[in-house]
């Protein structure tokens, strides 16, 4: 379970998040929308323990942010929208240098397996030649080295081919479903919300995301 409770956001006299309270269940894919600008990237970044709230509580499993933060990020997965990867290495060598780095070690089949996981099944071949989805997969996989309870997604399928997009969808779901897993993440693609996400959270002061899910019959609730 992820509880936040009053949460608030601010940069000097700017306030990014304005008490923002949710609660987010194991087995579940939530959608998080709303204008460029709206506080989602925060949200996400405060989830991941890399910003601190300015107020309000945050509560994952039986960990309080604030306390325990190294106890915290071993069961945080985040995948930032802009890519983390050596584009000069294999998707093997980039997966074994993640998996030195990660909380939880990983056989060299075991990183694979994550990998073909996801349909990613070029392995020795560089980073660089890897088509935009491929790129994608990728850097989810090694998000999921350490295998953690919360996965954060920033805009995971931006700028990549229908195909990919539904395959990392569906992967999403299956972790949730199948392994209990807590999956949030943001998209501007409102098909594949409405496509993947049990619930949607629409943050920010535009109703235009609510009312858009809203008609096609998707249950949105207002951060």
């Amino acid at each position: 379970m992820l509880k936040v409770v009053d949460l608030e956001k601010s940069y000097g006299k700017k306030k990014i998040l304005n008490q923002v309270s949710f609660l987010l269940n194991r087995g579940e894919v939530v959608g998080l929308v709303g204008e460029n600008g709206a506080g989602k990237s925060t949200m996400l970044n405060i989830l991941a323990t890399i910003t601190k709230a300015t107020k309000g509580t945050v509560q994952l499993g039986d960990y309080i942010y604030g306390r325990k933060v190294e106890d915290i990020r071993k069961i945080v997965g985040y995948v930032p929208q802009e890519l983390s990867l050596w584009e000069e290495f294999t998707v093997e060598q980039n997966m074994l240098f993640f998996s030195k780095l990660s909380w939880k070690k990983r056989t060299k089949e075991e990183c694979r397996q994550l990998c073909l996981n996801m349909q990613l099944e070029q392995w020795k071949e560089p980073v660089k030649s890897l088509s935009g989805g491929m790129k994608r997969k990728l850097n989810i996989a090694i998000s999921l080295l350490h295998d953690p309870m919360l996965i954060l997604l920033d805009e995971p399928t931006v700028g990549i081919d229908m195909k990919s997009k539904n395959e990392i969808g569906k992967y999403l779901v299956k972790l949730a479903k199948e392994q209990g897993k807590i999956i949030l993440y943001t998209s501007h693609d409102m098909n594949e919300i409405t496509t993947f996400c049990d619930r949607v959270y629409a943050i920010g002061q535009d109703p235009f995301y609510t009312n858009l899910l809203t008609n096609n019959g998707v249950q949105v609730d207002r951060l």
